[in-house]
């Protein structure tokens, strides 16, 4: 990958800035109440340069501080930097009084927590983009014990949109002439499916139906934000094994290709959870596909559905189930229950169309699918559109998913319609083949007979 001028200049002062950090230390570990005072320091700058200089100072101390500092400061973070109520109520009564623009921005002002400044002020200096990432993702590792502290990540990711929108993004190809440092990321990075070395990696990027991309951001320098692996194919693909062995597609000439299969898609930034440029990725690639092959027809994911073996050890458990369905359930604790091709065909009239209620009718706190893949897909304006029966047989995937794997497909005429009916009504886009399986499964819960 070349990397702009811009680039290379950026993680140059990003890392003469973050190595400066590290010398100003003094030898004594701070405490989260020198932090605050830091903070409150920066907040009350008003040059520039001296804005840029508190930044680095309060950077370099958090990163010095000890776990249970770093959670004492966000908790000081909730209390200390939010909104005062009584500017709020004051400016709210100037705004009642006289309804104009004036009084209208200064109540917005009074409203936006003053973190939200801190934060923009921190990232004044370079280098500060990053490190706001790792403290974001500090910040969730506390939130599971500590919901309260849900009001400094929404204010995290109130920036983090703004700062990581579309317009920011480079979208780049990997391939086997990218530099290692990079390739060396997408290694460890890989999420969904494992890549074990060098040589599994080759596999994945050399091959001629092979493709993948990621984004990048100038203030994250050649550290990837996501990126996709697409295998070029002949027909939609239901298993994973082949691909990932690098076995023929189907295929021996990408344009003889007529479907782009998205097999993994990995997020490389914990600290940037919930930032959407997930969609906007796919739909690049979509473009980037559709310009070096006219020819393809379709865009599908195989994609692995996590939750799903634990939503159906749950249901081995309830009773409101004919026995015959809980019997059948309980059949997938039998080690290598897959190879017993009786075995398997019996599972799979039961497991498959359970799959499809799954992924369709079981839904969470907000009425959205329970299955976090699923509503990535979908709230993208994809189509459920069918359900792979030993898709994948590793262990991760029998452990996780009965050995499921789901096809997305992207239909590029549909996908805002399905986004919208999505968004509205949490409608799930799906195809006949999946509604039939809901059906089915309605069947077998009332203990009728599947046909």
């Amino acid at each position: 990958m070349n990397m702009t001028f811009l680039q290379e200049m950026f993680q140059s002062i990003t890392q003469r800035d973050a190595l400066l950090r590290r010398r100003q230390g003094d030898g004594t570990p701070p405490d989260h109440r020198r932090l605050v005072e830091a903070c409150h320091a920066l907040l009350a700058s008003d040059g520039e340069a001296s804005s840029i200089a508190l930044a680095s100072r309060a950077l370099g101390m958090y990163q010095r501080l000890a776990p249970e500092e770093r959670q004492r400061f966000f908790e000081r973070l909730a209390s200390d930097f939010a909104a005062e109520p009584e500017q709020i109520d004051a400016a709210y009564a100037r705004y009642a009084e006289r309804r104009d623009n004036a009084s209208l921005e200064a109540l917005f002002e009074a409203c936006e927590p003053r973190r939200q400044e801190l934060i923009r002020r921190l990232n004044l200096t370079s280098g500060g983009t990053v490190e706001l990432v790792r403290m974001r993702e500090d910040l969730l590792g506390l939130l599971h014990e500590q919901p309260e502290l849900s009001a400094i990540d929404a204010d995290f990711a109130h920036l983090f949109g703004s700062w990581f929108n579309r317009g920011f993004l480079m979208l780049k190809r990997i391939d086997w002439d990218t530099p290692a440092s990079i390739l060396e990321k997408i290694i460890r990075y890989e999420a969904v499916h494992e890549i074990r070395d060098w040589d599994d990696l080759r596999r994945r990027l050399d091959a001629r139906d092979r493709r993948c991309f990621a984004f990048f951001h100038p203030a994250i320098g050649d550290d990837p934000l996501i990126f996709v692996e697409v295998a070029l194919h002949k027909g939609l693909p239901a298993r994973i094994q082949p691909i990932l062995a690098g076995e023929d597609a189907g295929i021996d000439d990408p344009e003889l290709a007529d479907t782009a299969a998205f097999f993994g898609i990995s997020n490389c930034q914990t600290g940037l959870r919930g930032i959407s440029f997930g969609n906007f990725l796919i739909k690049q690639v979509v473009q980037e596909l559709k310009q070096e092959l006219p020819q393809l027809k379709h865009f599908v994911t195989l994609s692995p559905v996590p939750g799903f073996a634990q939503w159906l050890a749950e249901r081995r458990d309830d009773e409101t189930l004919p026995e015959a369905v809980r019997e059948s359930l309980a059949e997938l604790e039998a080690p290598a229950w897959h190879e017993d091709a009786e075995q398997a065909e019996r599972l799979r009239a039961v497991v498959k169309p359970l799959a499809a209620r799954y992924l369709v009718e079981e839904k969470n706190a907000r009425g959205l699918p329970l299955n976090p893949v699923a509503r990535f897909h979908l709230g993208n304006g994809a189509e459920l559109h069918r359900i792979n029966w030993l898709g994948d047989v590793s262990a991760k995937g029998l452990r996780q998913a009965a050995g499921l794997m789901v096809n997305y497909l992207y239909v590029l005429d549909d996908i805002e319609r399905n986004h919208e009916n999505y968004t509205a009504n949490a409608t799930v886009a799906r195809s006949s083949e999946v509604k039939d399986l809901v059906r089915k499964a309605r069947k077998l819960v009332k203990g009728e007979t599947a046909k």
